[in-house]
């Protein structure tokens, strides 16, 4: 591994050469040299990459201060760490905005969860996650409400298998209601569980990426994991289990106050939805608006609120919510 200061050569007080030998630059750069197009907007100079060099020129002292940005993303990527546009926003904001608060928590942070799935690890990535987190540790019923993208049924998805590696709980019960998002798909074939499938798809795909997938069948297969519409869940009692019900601003206030009297001995339960995006008739009966009112005293219980600066997702994602959300303020659109 070469040391930071072995892959600086400066030219002249104007130029800084930075070497990016023994690193994948297409990880490196981004998809589509997503990472290196965020670091020439912030750069106040010319910045090339010519085979295994990258050369920062600038006025006075500017090349010389951005290669630290440069040199962090450097230690990032050899540390095995994820170099995405969302590590590069954070490192740009720490060396160039230090005075500015952000809302993004140091990608080098302690590690949430050590995946066998497709991502080897698993951190927090906003201050918004990091507070989620800490909730669910703290509460044995937690609501995460949010836009699209804000990684509430993920970060659950994580934290029920790591309390499941952990055996804090014997097994994790994946919940959603059967609400069709604005379309009509009519009665869908197979058996029960064919049936329930697509609503619970969101839920498999974090597991995927968690456990990953030869494991996913023989967890279900054996009970440990159960995955089942929010109607089958009326007169159950759920011990020792870790319980996420998803999408939960498609529930009315009966069928939330039916899932949450489930909750059995050494049970956790963690409630996720986007208020924005509700599919019931009557909107504005959604269980998830009316119970942050009936509980918000309630000790044990706690509501975490995700906003638009905790997307994760592809950054054009966190545009468009900001988008609909100015929309839908102004009444510009109407459903």
């Amino acid at each position: 591994m070469i040391s930071r200061e072995d892959r600086i050569q400066t030219a002249d007080p104007g130029e800084v050469i930075v070497s990016l030998a023994g690193l994948d630059q297409s990880t490196f750069l981004g998809w589509n040299d997503s990472n290196l197009k965020l670091l020439e907007k912030r750069f106040q100079g010319s910045l090339t990459v010519r085979g295994e060099l990258m050369m920062l020129r600038g006025k006075g002292q500017d090349a010389t201060e951005f290669s630290e940005v440069v040199l962090d993303l450097v230690d990032m990527l050899e540390q095995g760490l994820t170099v995405d546009e969302v590590a590069v926003n954070y490192v740009l904001g720490k060396r160039l905005d230090e005075k500015e608060e952000t809302n993004s928590v140091d990608p080098m942070c302690d590690v949430l969860f050590h995946t066998t799935g497709s991502r080897k690890e698993v951190r927090a990535k906003t201050k918004g996650q990091r507070e989620y987190i800490e909730s669910i540790r703290n509460n044995d019923v937690v609501f995460a409400v949010g836009p699209a993208g804000t990684g509430k049924t993920y970060l659950a998805v994580v934290m029920a298998v790591d309390y499941l590696t952990k055996k804090l709980v014997d097994r994790i019960i994946l919940v959603r209601p059967a609400v069709e998002a604005g379309e009509q798909l009519g009665f869908l074939p197979g058996d029960l569980q064919d049936k329930i499938d697509p609503y619970l798809r969101p839920l498999y795909d974090a597991l995927a990426d968690t456990v990953g997938l030869s494991r996913i069948q023989q967890y279900m297969s054996s009970g440990v994991i159960e995955a089942a519409p929010l109607a089958f869940m009326r007169g159950r009692t759920l011990n020792n289990a870790f319980v996420i019900l998803d999408e939960a601003q498609n529930t009315t206030i009966g069928q939330m106050k039916m899932f949450l009297t489930r909750l059995g001995h050494q049970s956790k339960a963690v409630i996720t939805g986007d208020i924005t995006q509700v599919d019931l008739n009557e909107k504005e009966n959604s269980g998830l608006i009316l119970v942050q009112d009936v509980l918000a005293e309630t000790e044990g219980v706690d509501f975490v609120e995700l906003f638009q600066d905790d997307v994760v997702r592809h950054p054009l994602v966190r545009k468009i919510v900001d988008a609909f959300s100015k929309a839908e303020k102004s009444n510009s659109i109407k459903e």
